[in-house]
C-alpha cells in the first residue's frame, strides 16, 4: 500500500522560504511521477507542482511558477517542494500525491498524504 508522509510545514512571514518534504513507501518510488497540491480554507484544491518518474520533466501551477521548485531523491524515496518568496495567498494545507502515471499528474491522484499546514503572514 502506498503511503505518503509530508513534513516541513510551518508559519512564516511573507518573503520567507520553506521546504516541504514527502516520504513515500509501499512501491518502487523511482517508477512514478510525484506531485504537490494545496487547499486553502473555502477554496478548491489547487495543483502546485509535479515531477516525472526520472525527474526529467517538471510542471508548475501558474501561481507558483518561478517561486517554487520540485525535486526528488530516489535514493531516499522523497520528493521536496522548495518554496521561495512566499506570499499570504500561499497559505494552505499542502498535500503530497501520486498515481500510477510516470510523467504527468492527473487532476485527482489516487494516493494522498495527510497534508501539512503552511501559513504565511504579511
Amino acid at each position: 500500500q502506498v503511503q505518503l508522509v509530508e513534513s516541513g510545514g510551518g508559519s512564516v512571514q511573507a518573503g520567507d522560504s520553506l521546504r516541504l518534504s514527502c516520504a513515500a513507501s509501499g512501491r518502487p518510488f523511482s517508477s512514478y511521477a510525484m506531485g504537490w497540491f494545496r487547499q486553502a480554507p473555502g477554496k478548491k484544491r489547487e495543483f502546485v507542482a509535479a515531477i516525472s518518474w526520472n525527474g526529467g520533466n517538471t510542471y508548475y501551477g501558474d501561481s507558483v511558477q518561478g517561486r517554487f521548485t520540485i525535486s526528488r531523491d530516489d535514493a531516499k524515496n522523497t520528493v521536496d517542494l522548495q518554496m521561495n518568496s512566499l506570499k499570504p495567498e500561499d497559505t494552505a494545507v499542502y498535500y503530497c500525491a501520486t498515481d500510477h502515471s510516470r510523467n504527468a499528474m492527473p487532476a485527482s491522484p489516487r494516493y494522498w498524504g495527510q497534508g501539512t499546514q503552511v501559513t504565511v503572514s504579511s
